[in-house]
């Protein structure tokens, strides 16, 4: 392979973590038979099905969520109907880019705005049209707001102390700066969890209480 198509990887990869995809090497002409050779000579480093890290990129922290979320197309995935990123870091994995809680990596969920496959393993994907404000960027990367990651967490019936442990952290980071948004949020899952119907402001009284943070000074 020619050293400008190397180098064309190379820039691609500095735009993007280090990483390169299989779609973007085949815009650059390069063929997969010449990606098989680079990997096989240490040019590049298989991460997922498709994606790649350059030789002398050093290892991301976050590497095998970002690594996912481009194996999955998240680089070019449409927007949805309300303009939000058509692919969005949910659960387990937002909390963790958010460096809230006491979370092990496990599987990846992701939101999208309607039906979506993959053949990828661990991944799961929850279908629903986020609205704009509902998504933040971390590291880049499309992710649940810290406020839409609590609620998230509350939906998929994760364990309280582990949810208080996010709303703890996030208080004392000062980053859940708008528990009126929580309490949105969180109103349509108040009668599953014993307080009352559409009460969203009592549920996120009583998240913060077993935070151990102070409860809120108004009401949403």
């Amino acid at each position: 392979m020619g050293v400008g198509k190397l180098a064309v990887l190379g820039s691609i990869a500095e735009q993007r973590w280090g990483l390169v995809t299989a779609a973007q090497a085949r815009e650059s002409g390069i063929s997969p038979m010449q990606v098989s050779r680079l990997v096989a000579s240490g040019g590049l480093m298989r991460l997922k099905q498709g994606v790649y890290r350059m030789a002398g990129s050093p290892e991301l922290e976050h590497e095998d969520i970002i690594a996912t979320w481009l194996a999955l197309g998240g680089d070019h995935a449409p927007r949805s109907p309300s303009g939000a990123p058509g692919l969005v870091v949910a659960g387990v994995d937002a909390t963790i880019l958010h460096g809230l809680g006491d979370f092990y990596p496990g599987e990846h969920e992701l939101i999208v705005p309607a039906r979506k496959g993959t053949r990828l393993p661990g991944v799961r994907f929850r279908v629903r049209d986020l609205a704009p404000e509902e998504v933040t960027f971390v590291e880049a990367l499309p992710v649940l707001t810290v406020e839409r990651t609590v609620a998230d967490l509350v939906e998929t019936w994760t364990e309280t102390s582990l949810v208080t442990d996010v709303v703890r952290d996030a208080v004392l980071d000062g980053r859940l700066v708008r528990p009126d948004r929580l309490a949105v949020y969180l109103a349509p899952l108040a009668a599953r969890h014993g307080f009352p119907d559409g009460d969203g402001r009592a549920f996120t009284q009583w998240l913060y209480g077993q935070a151990g943070a102070q409860p809120l000074e108004a009401a949403p």
